[in-house]
């Protein structure tokens, strides 16, 4: 859209624009400008780390890490094991972070590393199917939670599953477009609520102990698996639960102080998750054996059920809770990766625009929101989410990867973070090793469509990227003024 049309609008949101200069002369207002305003505080960077890291799963089934670790003692290790693990590798993105400050999580990085490229195809991946996807299922979750009360005895029909989450993805879509603070309101009373339910649960299981219920926790290693491909899945299974570590880069332009801020939550946020992780493990084991905790089709209802009773009831209530902050973090970061990359001319330019009113990326949510509505179609999406998890794991490594190479082709950058070499070092293998883990255990030809999709991309990144037709830049333009009126959105001023 050219500048004339741009200036237009802006003076059609703002009135008469004789008028209203002299009226802002007057009262000595200072304006705006157009770019996401930097409204997430250290607290709220917290809740976004912890709120997205611990959704249901914690709650539902952390039998995954136990089933392939086969005793207690060594799944308590692999559980903190992976805590370490996942804040080293925040640590890395801290460094990123505040090396390069630009939102889009992975994205300004892998440009910066390796060029545009390969940050597309992360782009078109990530906002295409994982995000969306992954968006879809937690609001499925939330959903098969919210309405299970009504439905005792039984499972809640699919219908009434699918309409639920979709009204939850469209609420929680809306909340993101009116404000950032409402968001960031949202995200930290649903991260305190999850907090909440796991202190007493943490409570529950400190008090079974001093009444003597030590007898799961006793000769806790009889049983280890010696295989190393089982200890492996464990690990696999256990860096899954903490997987969301990154969320805090995708927002890093809307951060306050990001070169204090990032860091700071990163290292209050991830060992709180841990600690959190291990702590209601060894809760659940002073009122279950191992045996029953594998058989249990939800861990926390049934210690709930044993130790909290009468009021065992407030477990699912905060797992609908828990579900609902996850998917409202989720929603949050998705829209800043689709309007980075419409920004930097990976997507279409609408994506890239702001609303004039509430300084929001309306469009990138709405587009995030829109696909996680069709993903909610299909019968089963958890299927298709597990084989594009390699994907995720292979541009993490990529991302430690970036950071080696920045250190020799990028010498002159500022870094207020500086991790030790090795630590992207040790990243990367691990990466390596996820990417390949689950190919290597199960060898499908899902993979390779996934694979196939992936690099699809380039039929797109050709025509319409790097050779900028001109017929696609006309069809366009006129789609791109009609929704820009509709939506009241404009392009982000550019700040040095």
């Amino acid at each position: 859209m050219d500048e004339g049309s741009i200036k237009m609008t802006k003076e059609l949101q703002n009135g008469s624009t004789g008028h209203c200069l002299e009226s802002e002369t007057k009262d000595k207002q200072p304006v705006k400008a157009t770019v996401l305003q930097k409204d997430v505080g250290l607290l709220s960077g917290i809740c976004l780390i912890v709120g997205t890291m611990i959704g249901s799963g914690i709650f539902i089934s952390p039998k995954a890490v136990l089933l392939s670790s086969g005793a207690v003692g060594p799944c308590l290790l692999i559980w903190a094991s992976c805590g370490v693990l996942a804040t080293l590798g925040a640590l890395c993105y801290a460094e990123l972070g505040t090396m390069i400050t630009k939102s889009g999580g992975e994205y300004p990085y892998l440009t910066e590393a390796f060029g545009p490229l390969v940050a597309y195809l992360y782009s078109w991946t990530t906002i295409m199917v994982l995000k969306p996807s992954s968006f879809a299922i937690i609001t499925l979750s939330f959903a098969e939670y919210a309405s299970s009360p009504f439905y005792p005895g039984c499972t809640p029909p699919v219908v009434v599953t699918k309409c639920l989450a979709a009204a939850a993805i469209i609420l929680i879509v809306s909340v993101n477009c009116l404000s950032v603070k409402l968001a960031s309101y949202v995200q930290n009373i649903f991260t305190m609520a999850k907090l909440f339910i796991i202190l007493v649960i943490v409570v529950a299981g400190i008090v079974m102990l001093a009444k003597g219920n030590t007898e799961n926790l006793s000769d806790a290693f009889v049983g280890t698996s010696s295989s190393f491909g089982a200890i492996g899945l464990a690990f696999y299974n256990g860096l899954w639960a903490y997987d969301g570590w990154n969320q805090l880069n995708f927002i890093t332009e809307e951060l306050k102080q990001p070169s204090r801020n990032l860091p700071l939550a990163i290292l209050i946020g991830i060992p709180l998750v841990s600690v959190c992780y291990v702590l209601v493990n060894v809760a659940y084991f002073t009122a279950m054996t191992a045996s029953e905790l594998l058989l249990s089709p939800a861990v926390a209802m049934t210690f709930g059920d044993r130790v909290l009773y009468p009021v065992s009831w407030i477990v699912p209530l905060f797992v609908v809770f828990s579900t609902f902050g996850s998917a409202n973090g989720s929603c949050f970061t998705a829209g800043r990766l689709a309007y980075v990359s419409g920004r930097e001319g990976h997507m279409v330019k609408i994506l890239s625009y702001i609303s004039l009113k509430r300084y929001t990326p309306a469009p990138a949510l709405m587009f995030n929101g829109f696909l996680s509505l069709i993903y909610i179609i299909p019968a089963d999406i958890n299927t298709l989410i597990n084989y594009f998890s390699f994907a995720q794991w292979a541009f993490y490594g990529l991302t430690a990867l970036a950071l080696i190479v920045m250190r020799f082709t990028r010498k002159e950058l500022h870094r207020p973070v500086k991790v030790p070499i090795v630590i992207p070092g040790l990243i990367v293998l691990v990466s390596f090793y996820l990417v390949l883990a689950p190919i290597i255990d199960k060898p499908e030809m899902e993979y390779l469509y996934c694979a196939i999709f992936i690099f699809s991309g380039l039929l797109l990144y050709y025509p319409f990227v790097y050779r900028k037709v001109n017929w696609a830049r006309k069809l366009m333009r006129p789609m791109t003024m009609h929704l820009q009126l509709l939506m009241e959105v404009v392009p982000p001023d550019k700040i040095q």
